[in-house]
């Protein structure tokens, strides 16, 4: 009697392999159970006698098949062995199809299963099958001209298939029988239930198969240790091309991996890599226990063969894939990251920024705040608040003309590109926001000097984020991408594509601008209207009333060429303009503003608001109200007079006023002063001083000469002649030595040079039909600045002997170049009768030039006089 055994999973569990005479089993002493025997085939009607169970562990719970005399073990498969070696008592294993691989994973499953092998033998040979049971394929594989006899059957669900074991008659090879059976299944293909695609073939086993029923799992990977064949004995390494030839009837081979040379593990292996399962277990199970002899490449003793199935796990196979494309996976992650940001916070974004234009979020327009505020307002500062409404109101009265200009120009269905123009402190964004826009909800501003003056990529688009209410903003994460992009560049030779330009990044903050901008304008539109409709264009078309205004403060604020912030801001309200989505208009300092948007906008013509110097009226009663919001106790028959009242130096305003001018921030300045008790012309004469300093400093001076466009010979020259005469001729200022003729490298071009100094407001161009006419000073109150600055004898001497200095250079360079060519014509073996008119020429420009030298150099001399005695 065997010892008792505790059965985990037994294939008589399931129902089709399940013998269907009852049994009655003790689960826990099941090899004391007799089972039911096969008749003999050579006794018939009598029974053989019974051999102990035999289960998927083989027979005596050893793991393998023992095959007497004129017996072999049949296994059915999808291939066919080619070739297979001969013995005297060999196992000859059928591989049949009669389970699907993919279900091994099964005998994981904590089931616990009984029942008896020992009826499948009977149902097999007494025709007891269904015709859907996996055993009539084994049936239907074997046909009766082969003279076998199947005596033992061992299902192998982890391979897929079962054990056929057969009795053969003597003077017939399992060879020839495995020839004939196989022949079969050429000429009558079967094919499994669960596979139609795949037909049964036969194997043969020329090794010792060990059966075990241990966890491990067929693999694609099979390895193959050499061990002797006896102990104390050594077993040879089989090459690559041995083992090649040994395997390759099975299937194809992907991969061979032989041990390394240098390791010390005992025994030797190799790995073979199948390209497909089903080829692996048929190895596996044909070529377990296989001996080598010597002559075969064994060794002097021989080799055995041990095969085992082999996970083939990659350690951190996903990072080492990772890590060795990263010309696929770096531009792969850049496009996931770019689409989860599109899809999760552009909406995001996008509702910022409505947020933004509708000013949801701005306490001020609250209404509770609002009443608030006008309550604390008319207890503490009414008084102060409507003398400045008063002063502000004459202002837009004056310039009412304009404002209503605007709001008709905001009414119109046409593409409205408005461009607002005029010099520092002449009160354009006042006038657009508080007067024009006044009550409007729906408006944008864009303040283009701090984009402009931000530092470096990400500080310009956290400037331009924070002026359209772009949030969230990663602009940290610019410097970061660069860096890996940079470090990817270096690494595969292309880039990443993590960073993103400059342009790329404020492209996506104008276009998720553009997207809010339209969802503001259609929030005014209803189903119920009678244009309801429409669509979204023809809509936004059909009521300009609707459209949100976008204002562009200070553009061309520091114009720079090739500047990226404005070139984007002016194509993107180019679009906004022609999608009808909103209207545009533009605050600027700069005369020169057509030819950058000329580049956006080149078939389109700008609609121009010019604004100047108020008028010297409205400049008196702007200052007086400024004057009168400070309170006074003095009383004349019982009524209290206003500041303006109760001064008599008053009427020097309008003296000072007519030199200041109509500029709003100098007046401002103005009145700061006389509240202060400054009498006008005192404040006016600081006024002036400190315009005369601001010139020094900005114009004249060489300090942080790299970005001026000018030179200081030729801005004193424009601060003399403005002096002297309030307009000059542009072309005239052109055609002077000092702007023709400049040495300065960055001052060479007289066009350039004065487009930059109005640029800085120095000066003021005027054009008449298009084209540069006269020129001005750029701010009213430097007019008397600049006459200060030319009566200082000092000052005056120091920069006419710098502009007479460098005239006295540009003539020598002249004298030097006439001379040269004189001399080369001097040197001609004769003398030509035609060269004479030249000679004549060129000593009438020498002489000429030497004449403006000498003269140069007299005043130079007074000069140095004037610059040794005075202080």
């Amino acid at each position: 009697m065997q010892a008792q055994r505790r059965v985990f999973f037994n294939p008589t569990s399931l129902p089709c392999l399940r013998a269907q005479r009852p049994q009655c089993r003790n689960f826990y002493n099941s090899v004391s159970t007799r089972r039911v025997g096969l008749k003999h085939l050579n006794a018939p009607g009598k029974w053989r006698g019974v051999r102990r169970e035999s289960t998927e562990t083989g027979e005596d719970l050893t793991g393998h098949i023992s095959a007497g005399p004129n017996e072999g073990i049949l296994f059915f498969d999808s291939k066919i062995l080619s070739k297979a070696n001969e013995g005297h008592q060999l196992i000859v294993y059928f591989f049949i199809d009669i389970f699907p691989i993919k279900l091994y994973w099964a005998l994981r499953l904590p089931m616990r299963g009984g029942g008896s092998l020992s009826g499948l033998l009977w149902r097999f040979n007494n025709k007891a099958l269904r015709p859907y049971e996996p055993l009539t394929l084994v049936k239907r594989a074997i046909p009766d001209s082969v003279p076998i006899k199947v005596t033992e059957i061992l299902p192998r669900l982890k391979d897929g298939g079962a054990f056929i074991k057969f009795q053969h008659p003597q003077g017939m090879t399992t060879k020839e029988i495995e020839g004939l059976v196989a022949r079969y299944l050429e000429e009558n293909p079967i094919n499994p239930w669960f596979n139609p695609f795949r037909r049964i073939r036969t194997n043969l086993v020329v090794g010792r198969p060990w059966l075990e029923d241990l966890s491990r799992f067929p693999s694609r990977r099979v390895k193959v240790e050499f061990v002797p064949t006896s102990p104390g004995k050594e077993a040879a390494e089989l090459s690559q091309e041995m083992l090649y030839s040994l395997f390759r009837r099975y299937g194809k081979l992907a991969e061979i991996v032989t041990q390394p040379s240098d390791s010390k593990i005992l025994p030797k292996f190799a790995f073979l890599d199948f390209a497909r399962l089903r080829e692996a277990i048929v190895a596996k199970n044909c070529m377990h226990g296989l001996k080598i002899l010597e002559e075969a490449g064994g060794g002097p003793s021989g080799t055995q063969l041990r095969l085992s199935f082999e996970k083939k796990i990659e350690a951190h196979w996903i990072r080492d894939w990772l890590v060795s494309h990263p010309k696929v996976v770096i531009p792969a992650i850049a496009a996931l990251l770019a689409a989860i940001t599109v899809a999760v916070f552009d909406p995001i974004r996008t509702f910022f920024i409505k947020a933004h234009i509708d000013h949801a979020f701005h306490l001020t327009d609250n209404k509770l705040y609002k009443w608030f505020k006008s309550q604390a307002t008319d207890i503490f500062t009414s008084r102060s608040s409507m003398a400045e409404g008063v002063g502000l109101g004459a202002i837009w009265d004056d310039r009412k003309e304009v404002i209503d200009q605007l709001q008709t120009w905001l009414l119109e269905t046409a593409d409205t590109f408005v461009v607002v123009s005029g010099p520092r402190g002449s009160g354009k964004r006042e006038l657009i926001l508080d007067q024009a826009l006044k009550g409007r909800n729906n408006t944008l501003l864009i303040d283009c000097k701090p984009i402009q003056e931000a530092r470096g990529d990400s500080a310009t688009i956290s400037a331009a984020a924070a002026a359209v209410g772009y949030r969230p903003v990663f602009s940290w994460m610019n410097s970061i991408s660069s860096l890996v992009d940079l470090a990817a560049q270096g690494t595969i030779g292309v880039k990443s594509g993590f960073s993103e330009t400059l342009d790329a990044q404020l492209g996506k903050i104008w276009q998720n601008t553009a997207t809010a901008l339209k969802q503001v304008a259609l929030q005014c539109r209803k189903k119920n209207d009678k244009d309801g409709n429409l669509s979204d264009d023809d809509w936004l078309d059909a009521h300009p009333e609707c459209r949100p205004v976008v204002v562009i403060d200070n553009f061309l604020h520091k114009n720079e060429e090739g500047s990226i912030v404005y070139d984007k801001i002016s194509e993107w309200a180019a679009g906004l303009t022609t999608a009808n989505i909103a209207h545009v208009i533009f605050l600027t300092n700069d005369t020169s503003y057509s030819k950058s948007l000329s580049k956006a906008l080149p078939d389109r013509v700008f609609r121009q608001i010019s604004l100047g110097d108020i008028t010297p009226e409205v400049a008196k009663k702007f200052v007086i109200t400024r004057l009168n919001e400070e309170p006074s106790d003095a009383t004349k028959g019982g009524e209290k007079l206003t500041p303006h009242q109760r001064r008599r130096d008053l009427e020097e305003l309008d003296e000072c006023i007519d030199v200041l001018g109509g500029r709003l921030a100098d007046l401002e300045f103005l009145a700061r002063r006389l509240k202060t008790g400054q009498t006008p012309k005192r404040a006016v004469a600081e006024i002036i001083e400190q315009s005369a300093s601001e010139i020094m400093k900005m114009y004249l001076l060489a300090v942080d000469t790299g970005e001026r466009k000018w030179s200081q010979e030729q801005a004193w020259y424009l601060v003399k002649s403005l002096a002297k005469n309030n307009s000059l001729r542009y072309n005239e200022i052109l055609l002077s030595n000092t702007f023709a003729s400049s040495l300065s490298p960055s001052a060479s071009n007289g066009e350039n040079v004065l487009e930059a100094l109005s640029a800085a407001e120095l000066i003021s161009i005027k054009t008449h039909n298009g084209r540069p006419q006269t020129i001005k000073v750029g701010k009213p109150v430097y007019q008397a600045a600049f006459k200060l600055l030319t009566e200082d004898n000092v000052l005056k001497s120091k920069f006419d002997m710098a502009i007479l200095t460098e005239l006295t250079k540009v003539e020598t360079k002249n004298i030097n170049k006439y001379e040269t060519e004189l001399s080369m014509l001097g040197n001609l073996p004769k003398q030509p009768r035609e060269v004479g008119p030249r000679i004549q020429y060129l000593l009438g420009k020498l002489a000429a030039s030497q004449s403006k030298v000498e003269g140069w150099e007299k005043e130079v001399g007074v000069l140095k006089k004037v610059l040794a005695s005075e202080y």
